[in-house]
C-alpha cells in the first residue's frame, strides 16, 4: 500500500479562510470510539465526507488496530501526541502527525478532540523574520540581550522606549552604567550568576523609569544564551514584565482583607472612623480625614446647596502629629459647595481630582487654616468618598496624596468606596447601638431609684453598673420600699434580656413590685403575683412578635418571651426578722456586726415567668448592725469567672473594713466583677436597727365596748411617757375609732400596738378578714365617719393581712423635727 506525508492545502485557498477547518483537520471521537465531529481539513487529509465518517466507528480509520494495554494507558492521559498511521478513502497510507485532547464537559461526558496541522509545518524563510520583529516589537515586555562581559548588544523597541535611550546609545555598556538604581545593580549580580551556573534567575523589583511620575513593579527574568551543540553560555538576556497593575491589585485586595479585620471591632463611632483612617494610611494614602454629619438623622435628602457643616472625627497621616489636619478632632468645619466633601456629599458618589491644584487663585476650602495646610503640604491628588448606610448620609471621607509622586485614578477611587462603605455600616452600626444604649440608659435611670428613701428599720445604699458590652444596658433593678409598722421591703430583680425593651419591662416590674408591696403581702405571694405578671407579658410579647407590622429588630428583641429573675425581703426591726423569698435570683450574703459573712439559705424558686410552681418564705432574725448584702448574677458570675469563684471574692471583699456603705459598695464593685462584665450589675446593702422596746406598746383587748375607754386611758399614758402630749388628742380619736371598729365588727382576740419610730403608728389587730372600707355616711346615719375620721386625721392607714389568719389596720401620724431627737 502506497504511503504519502498529509497533504498540504493550497495557500490560495486559505486566504480566504484563514481560521477555517481547512487549514487544521480535526475531529471528534466520544468515549466510545464513534466520531462525533469531523472538519473541512479532515476531509482533505483522509478523503472522507462528514456524512460518510460521523456516527461510525474511528477503529476503521487506523492502519493497524491499537493494543489494548497502549489503549488503556492513553485513556489516562490529559494528552496524548504522537505519528499515526491511517488509511485514506482511497486506501493508501497516511502518516499524519497528531495531537488528541482528552475533555471533560459535565454536559457531554469525557471525549478526545484530534487536531493535525496541514499548513505550515515546516521551517519557511520568512520565520527568522517573525523571529526578529517578534523580540523588536514586543509590547508586552522589556528585552536587553547582552554578552558574556554583560555588555548590552541589543535592545527592543520598548526596553529602549523605558530607557529613553536608543539601542546604540546603549550598546557596549553595561546594565549599572545604563540607569543608577540599586535594583539595577542586584540585576547584574543575576546576570553574573546566570553567566557562571547557567541557570536562570528571577527577580522583582520596584523601580521609577526615566521620565515615568510613579514607581512601576517589574518582573525580571535573566536566562542564558546558548548554542544547542554545546552547554556552553554565550550571553544573557533580561526580560522585565511591568506587573504594575497586577501588583496594585493585589494590594488593593489585601487592603480590603486587612479592613475587613480591622474595620468595625468595636461599637464605637469614633474608633471605626479612627480604623478607616488607619487602615488607609500609609498603604493608600498619605493624609487621610472622617468628618460626620452633627445629626444624620436630620440631614435632608437629597442635599440642599449651601455649606456643608461636618463634625471631624479622625484623621491620620504619614507625617507625625498629622499637621497637616490644621484643625482640632471634635471640631465643626464648613465646606462651601465647590469643594470635593461638599460635592461627594450633594452628588452621593465619590470625587477623584487625580491633579489638584490648590494653588489655583479661586481655591478655598472655607477653612483659612485648611488652605494653609494643603498648600503647605503640596497636596496634589484628592479623593473625597461620601459615608453612607442603609440610605441615610453620615458623612465623608477624604483621601490625600503628597509624599508619593503618583496620583489616585479610578481603580483606586473604587478601592476608596469600598473602604468608605464598609466603615459606614459598622459607623451606622455604632451610631445605631450608642443612640439606642443612650435611650435605653435614660429609660433606665428614670425607672431606678433616684432617691432612696428615709426610714429608721435599714441604713441602705446601691449601686447599679452598666456594662460596657455590646449587648447593651440590662435590665436590672433595685428598690426600697417603706412598709406599715417600721417595717421596709427590699427587692433585687433582673429582667432577662438587654436593650430598651428590657429596661421597659424593668419599670412595669419595678411598678408592680411597689403595688403589691402596698397590698402588705408576704414575700412568696408577691412572687406568685409578679409571676403571673411575667407570664402575661412574655404573651403580650410573644403576639408582638408575630405581627408582621412590627419592625424586624423590634421582632427579634422580644421574641422568645419574656422572664425575670427577683430576691424580695421584708425587715421588721421591731422583731429583728427578716423574710425573704426568691425566683431564680442568687441568694443574699449577710454580714453579722463581728464581721463573719455568710450566704443565707432562701428556698430557690423558679425565675419568673415559668407559672405553676410555688415559691417559698425564708425567715432570719438578724442582729442590730447586720449587713444585708443583695445583688444580680452580673457580680458574681461571667464568662471569666464561675459563680463559686465569684462568691468567693464576694466574701472576701466584704470582710474588708469600710467606713462606710457607700465605701464598701465602692470595695465590692472594685473587687469582685472580672475585669470587662458583660452582664448589668445591681447591688443593694442594708445595714438592719432595732427598735428599742421602750419605743413600741402593746395591750391585749377584751371584745367589749366599755374597753375602748381603757384603750384610751393606756395610750394617753404612754404618749405622756414618750413627751408625746401634744399627738395625744388625735391619737386617742384614732384609737377609739379603730378599737370600736374591731369590737363591733371584727373577732377577737384584738390586739393594740403603738410604734414610736419616725412616725408615731397605732395599729389594731384582730383575727378576721373582713376588709375594712371607707364609705361617706349620709345625714342622719348614726355610724359609718370612723375609718373617714382617721383618713382625714393621720398621715396615712391601711390594712394588711396575716399569713393564716386576722388583719391588721394601721394608721401613721407624722412627727415634728422635735420629736424626731426624743
Amino acid at each position: 500500500m502506497e504511503e504519502r506525508d498529509t497533504p498540504r492545502a493550497a495557500p490560495s485557498n486559505l486566504s480566504e479562510d484563514v481560521f477555517g477547518d481547512a487549514a487544521t483537520a480535526s475531529a471528534v471521537v466520544d468515549g466510545h470510539g464513534i466520531v462525533t465531529g469531523w472538519s473541512e481539513g479532515a476531509r482533505l487529509l483522509l478523503g472522507y465526507t462528514s456524512q460518510e465518517i460521523v456516527g461510525g466507528s474511528a477503529a476503521r480509520l487506523l492502519e493497524e488496530d491499537v493494543p489494548a494495554v497502549t489503549l488503556g494507558e492513553i485513556q489516562a492521559l490529559p494528552r496524548w501526541r504522537g505519528r499515526v498511521g491511517l488509511r485514506h478513502r482511497d486506501g493508501h497510507s497516511v502518516a499524519a502527525s497528531v495531537i488528541a485532547h482528552h475533555r471533560m464537559e459535565e454536559a457531554k461526558g469525557a471525549d478526545w478532540f484530534l487536531v493535525c496541522p496541514l499548513v505550515g509545518t515546516s521551517a519557511a524563510p520568512e520565520d527568522e523574520k517573525l523571529a526578529l520583529w517578534s523580540f523588536e516589537q514586543s509590547t508586552s515586555c522589556d528585552i536587553t540581550v547582552y554578552d558574556t562581559n554583560l555588555r548590552l548588544r541589543r535592545a527592543n523597541h520598548r526596553a529602549q522606549r523605558v530607557m529613553n535611550l536608543t539601542e546604540a546609545e546603549m550598546r557596549g555598556l553595561r546594565a549599572a552604567e545604563i540607569a543608577i538604581h540599586p535594583h539595577v545593580e542586584q540585576t547584574e549580580q543575576l546576570m553574573a550568576q546566570v553567566l557562571e551556573t547557567g541557570r536562570p534567575q528571577y527577580m522583582e523589583n520596584f523601580v521609577r523609569a526615566p521620565g515615568e511620575p510613579r514607581v512601576h513593579v517589574w518582573s525580571v527574568f535573566v536566562s542564558p544564551l546558548q548554542e544547542e551543540e554545546d552547554d556552553v553560555v554565550r550571553g544573557v538576556c533580561v526580560t522585565a514584565h511591568d506587573m504594575t497593575e497586577q501588583y496594585w491589585a493585589r494590594k488593593r485586595l489585601q487592603l480590603l482583607d486587612d479592613a475587613s479585620t480591622r474595620i468595625g471591632s468595636t461599637l464605637d463611632v469614633t474608633r471605626t472612623a479612627e480604623e478607616l483612617a488607619d487602615v488607609a494610611v500609609p498603604e493608600f494614602a498619605d493624609f487621610a480625614t472622617v468628618d460626620l454629619l452633627p445629626d444624620p438623622d436630620s440631614f435632608p435628602e437629597p442635599v440642599q446647596p449651601g455649606p456643608m457643616r461636618l463634625r471631624r472625627i479622625a484623621h491620620k497621616s504619614v507625617t507625625p502629629g498629622t499637621p497637616e489636619a490644621a484643625v482640632a478632632l471634635g471640631e465643626v468645619l464648613a465646606y462651601l459647595p465647590h469643594t470635593p466633601i461638599a460635592q461627594s456629599l450633594t452628588t452621593g458618589r465619590g470625587v477623584l481630582l487625580a491633579h489638584y491644584d490648590p494653588q489655583a487663585a479661586d481655591f478655598s476650602l472655607g477653612d483659612p487654616r485648611q488652605d494653609a495646610s494643603v498648600r503647605a503640604f503640596g497636596m496634589h491628588s484628592v479623593m473625597a468618598v461620601p459615608i453612607r448606610a442603609r440610605g441615610t448620609t453620615l458623612g465623608s471621607a477624604l483621601f490625600a496624596r503628597h509624599q508619593r509622586a503618583d496620583s489616585f485614578c479610578g481603580d483606586d477611587l473604587l478601592l476608596a468606596q469600598e473602604l468608605t462603605a464598609r466603615a459606614a455600616v459598622s459607623i451606622d452600626n455604632a451610631r445605631r447601638y450608642t443612640r439606642e444604649r443612650n435611650t435605653a440608659e435614660a429609660l433606665q435611670r428614670t425607672l431606678l431609684p433616684q432617691r432612696l428613701p428615709q426610714q429608721a428599720a435599714v441604713e441602705v445604699a446601691s449601686r447599679y453598673l452598666p456594662t460596657g458590652a455590646l449587648t447593651g444596658v440590662g435590665g436590672d433593678w433595685f428598690d426600697v420600699i417603706p412598709l406599715s409598722g417600721a417595717r421596709v421591703a427590699m427587692v433585687v430583680g433582673d429582667v432577662v434580656g438587654h436593650g430598651i425593651h428590657a429596661s421597659a419591662a424593668m419599670g412595669r416590674l419595678r411598678t408592680a413590685v411597689r403595688t403589691l408591696a402596698d397590698v402588705e403581702l408576704a414575700p412568696d405571694e408577691l412572687l406568685t403575683h409578679l409571676d403571673d405578671m411575667v407570664l402575661r407579658l412574655s404573651a403580650e410579647a410573644d403576639d408582638d412578635s408575630a405581627d408582621s407590622s412590627t419592625e424586624p429588630d423590634q421582632r427579634a428583641a422580644t421574641a422568645g418571651g419574656f422572664g425575670a429573675t427577683c430576691l424580695y425581703a421584708v425587715y421588721d426591726p421591731v422583731s429583728r426578722v427578716c423574710t425573704l423569698a426568691r425566683a431564680g435570683h442568687p441568694g443574699p450574703a449577710v454580714v453579722s456586726p463581728e464581721g463573719t459573712v455568710d450566704f443565707l439559705d432562701v428556698p430557690a424558686g423558679p425565675p419568673l415567668g415559668l407559672g405553676g410552681l410555688p415559691f417559698e418564705n425564708a425567715e432570719v432574725t438578724l442582729p442590730e448592725g447586720s449587713l444585708l448584702v443583695m445583688y444580680t448574677d452580673g457580680l458574681i458570675e461571667s464568662r471569666a469567672q464561675d459563680i463559686d469563684e465569684g462568691l468567693a471574692r464576694l466574701r472576701k471583699a466584704l470582710t474588708r473594713p469600710a467606713p462606710s456603705l457607700d465605701d464598701l459598695c465602692n470595695t465590692v464593685l472594685a473587687a469582685v466583677p472580672p475585669q470587662g462584665p458583660t452582664d448589668d450589675i445591681a447591688l443593694l446593702i442594708a445595714r438592719t436597727h432595732a427598735l428599742d422596746a421602750r419605743h413600741v406598746a402593746r395591750w391585749d383587748l377584751h371584745a367589749d365596748p366599755a374597753v375602748v375607754s381603757q384603750a384610751r386611758r393606756l395610750v394617753a399614758d404612754q404618749l405622756a411617757e414618750w413627751d408625746l402630749d401634744e399627738v395625744c388628742f388625735v391619737t386617742e380619736l384614732v384609737v377609739s375609732e379603730l378599737v370600736t371598729n374591731a369590737i363591733r365588727h371584727a373577732v377577737p382576740p384584738i390586739e393594740l400596738r403603738l410604734i414610736y419610730d419616725r412616725n408615731l403608728i397605732c395599729e389594731v389587730s384582730d383575727a378576721s378578714n373582713t376588709a375594712p372600707h371607707l364609705r361617706r355616711a349620709r345625714t342622719y346615719d348614726e355610724g359609718g365617719r370612723g375609718l373617714l375620721l382617721v383618713a382625714q386625721l393621720t398621715q396615712a392607714w391601711g390594712t394588711r393581712y396575716g399569713n393564716g389568719t386576722g388583719k391588721t389596720i394601721w394608721a401613721e401620724q407624722a412627727l415634728d423635727d422635735v420629736h424626731l431627737t426624743h
